[in-house]
């Protein structure tokens, strides 16, 4: 379940109190069950993934990519496996948890794990949004946000791409305020 929590220290976890928060910020958020097949539950439950089990858990889910192909154009997905044991953890992540923004969306499903998604909202104010598996979220293009992983430093997530060009952080001046980016 998300949980978003706004600067005065507020705390939602209703979807739709999260949605309404939100909206001015057009994100998308949604459930996506990943099934209960014991061998693809087997695999999110490791640490790590060969490449050929990265395959097997994006079979399992391709359902919703070829959704997503047919309404939104998209034209390749990956699983991003993230742990404390990944050499150089701190210095990939490094490059989004600064505030920043992408010429096109940043779409997750995450199928294992959390993380953090912060978002400086159109009146200046800023959010940090908590999504964990089973939910599906689309940060449209050019939303300035931030991104870091919560204490237990494990995510699993397919990532969605229309192209791999426009997903680069583009990083802007906005600090984020104390407080929220806890890392």
């Amino acid at each position: 379940m998300a949980i978003l929590r706004l600067e005065n220290g507020t705390t939602y976890t209703q979807q739709s109190d999260i949605a309404r928060e939100l909206a001015s910020l057009n994100i998308q958020l949604n459930r996506w069950p990943v099934g209960d097949s014991a061998e693809i539950q087997n695999l999110l439950a490791k640490d790590a993934l060969d490449d050929n089990q990265k395959e097997q858990v994006l079979q399992a889910l391709d359902g919703y990519f070829q959704q997503l192909k047919e309404t939104a154009g998209y034209q390749s997905r990956d699983l991003i496996v993230l742990h404390p044991d990944i050499p150089n953890l701190d210095t990939m992540l490094s490059k989004f948890n600064k505030c920043h923004i992408h010429a096109d969306d940043e779409v997750r499903y995450i199928v294992a794990g959390e993380g953090i998604f912060g978002f400086v909202r159109p009146d200046g104010s800023q959010v940090e949004l908590t999504v964990q598996p089973e939910e599906f979220i689309n940060v449209p293009a050019n939303t300035e946000h931030w991104f870091y992983l919560t204490a237990a430093r494990k995510i699993k997530a397919v990532r969605y791409f229309t192209t791999t060009e426009g997903w680069t952080p583009e990083y802007t001046d906005t600090e984020i305020r104390s407080g929220l980016a806890i890392v």
